[in-house]
């Protein structure tokens, strides 16, 4: 295995590596994408491209503006209680979208570790399809963990999901990030 420019080679194969999560102990919200873009990967920023609307919909709901500094935008997310990862750890790929992802390849990250470490952790919510399709063909969790944890989808933010409008995907992402207290 060889690493170069966030990519691991493995028998002469190219995987992309994910980032490590944004979290704290204490979050209550995990949301997961499949794997960052390849304007993610450039920039080593979740939710890169500048037609996602990821940003925009967490400006919403943490208050925090879509276009602050990155670290600002993670420290937001942080402070109310969201976990921000990716389902996979690595994968080959060739572009951005998740159809190209190489499911033989796809390397998932160590959920049970992650959940474990974050006792305060209630829903998952994954950010479009093929996140939530590779969590529950490849992730394996104890039932205990499993039973404790709420799912939901969320349409997906990438621009090359656009059949719903921006209001639309935002009343179902409020949805599914706020706690009726």
């Amino acid at each position: 295995m060889v690493a170069i420019d966030g990519a691991v080679i493995v028998n002469d194969t190219v995987l992309l590596q994910a980032f490590p999560p944004v979290a704290k102990p204490d979050a209550r919200i995990l949301i997961l994408g499949s794997m960052p873009s390849a304007a993610s990967l450039s920039a080593q920023q979740y939710y890169a491209h500048p037609r996602n609307a990821f940003w925009s919909i967490l400006s919403t709901i943490t208050g925090v503006a879509a276009d602050a500094p990155y670290s600002e935008r993670l420290n937001s997310l942080i402070d109310a209680r969201f976990a921000l990862w990716d389902v996979l750890q690595g994968c080959e790929r060739k572009g951005s979208l998740d159809s190209a992802i190489v499911d033989a390849t796809s390397v998932t990250n160590d959920f049970a570790l992650f959940i474990s470490e974050h006792p305060y952790l209630e829903r998952v919510v994954f950010n479009e399809a093929k996140a939530e399709q590779c969590f529950r063909r490849q992730v394996q969790l104890p039932p205990s963990m499993r039973d404790a944890l709420e799912f939901r989808r969320v349409p997906s933010t990438s621009p090359a999901h656009a059949s719903w409008s921006f209001q639309r995907k935002l009343e179902v992402w409020r949805d599914a990030l706020c706690f009726d207290e």
